[in-house]
């Protein structure tokens, strides 16, 4: 399988944790021709399950590819937006990886807002936006939305778990968890995290059983704040999940780091 690090730099926006937005880079160790870019489309809808927000979505497909692809669902950390995940260079990286042998898929980035994409008290749901309103437009679009993946950093990280494991097996191929916003106590919980105990019990990813039949990745620093809290869940899951820990905090440098793995374990099991 080729590695992404040896064949690109592609470039994932997201947002921390504290809502700085910033974008993860990956610098090839060997030179490498600049590619065609790849198709962007962007548009927009008015969420009703968002409580009539204008959300903004964007989709980057490989160059040249006519066929329908199938989509990973990258989802932001707080503070960030649809804008965000694609700012930096996903068209050219997702062209690079392509023509050096990765099966191609499409990258898919959709404003959540800051709900840490469940249902609020407010009524904003940012999940059902996803699940029941933006794949369903992706599939007009040309998309092959019978299976997808779910990538996402903090905030994202939860939501992707969350949102792969409501979606279920038959439809979520693969999930990549990165530094997931988890929390053992809903006390413990980042102010806004959730509406309260209950809140936090309804939308716990924990002892989830989707997600035991849903192949997953999770990728976590050991100076990570989240650090526990992720080996907790990551224990009670009926089979060990790729990817592990490594030296790294809860930032850009280590996302950066492990997204060449990641990007070559999602492919083929969302492609297959």
């Amino acid at each position: 399988m080729p590695e992404l690090s040896r064949r690109a730099a592609l470039r994932l926006g997201f947002a921390g944790v504290a809502g700085a937005v910033g974008a993860v880079a990956l610098t090839p160790r060997v030179p490498a021709a600049p590619p065609v870019a790849s198709t962007m489309v962007t548009g927009s809808f008015v969420s009703a399950a968002r409580g009539g927000v204008n959300t903004n979505w964007a989709i980057a497909r490989p160059p040249g590819q006519g066929a329908s692809l199938r989509p990973v669902i990258a989802l932001h950390g707080k503070g960030g937006d649809a804008a965000s995940v694609m700012a930096g260079g996903v068209e050219s990286g997702l062209a690079q990886a392509v023509a050096a042998g990765v099966p191609p898929f499409a990258v898919v980035s959709v404003d959540g807002g800051g709900g840490y994409w469940h249902r609020r008290s407010s009524g904003e749901d940012a999940g059902a936006m996803v699940l029941d309103e933006l794949l369903p437009l992706l599939a007009e679009q040309g998309l092959d939305t019978s299976r997808v993946a779910f990538l996402g950093w903090s905030m994202g990280g939860y939501g992707a778990l969350l949102l792969g494991g409501r979606l279920g097996p038959a439809r979520t191929a693969a999930i990549t968890a990165v530094s997931p916003a988890l929390w053992m106590s809903p006390g413990a919980s980042a102010p806004g995290a959730f509406d309260g105990p209950e809140d936090f019990a309804a939308n716990s990813v924990f002892g989830m059983p989707a997600l035991g039949a849903i192949p997953i990745r999770i990728d976590i620093g050991t100076a990570d704040p989240f650090y526990d809290a992720t080996q907790s869940f990551i224990a009670q899951l009926p089979t060990a999940p790729a990817g592990g820990s490594s030296p790294g905090g809860h930032d850009g440098a280590f996302w950066s780091s492990q997204l060449p793995a990641e990007i070559d374990w999602l492919a083929p099991l969302l492609t297959a």
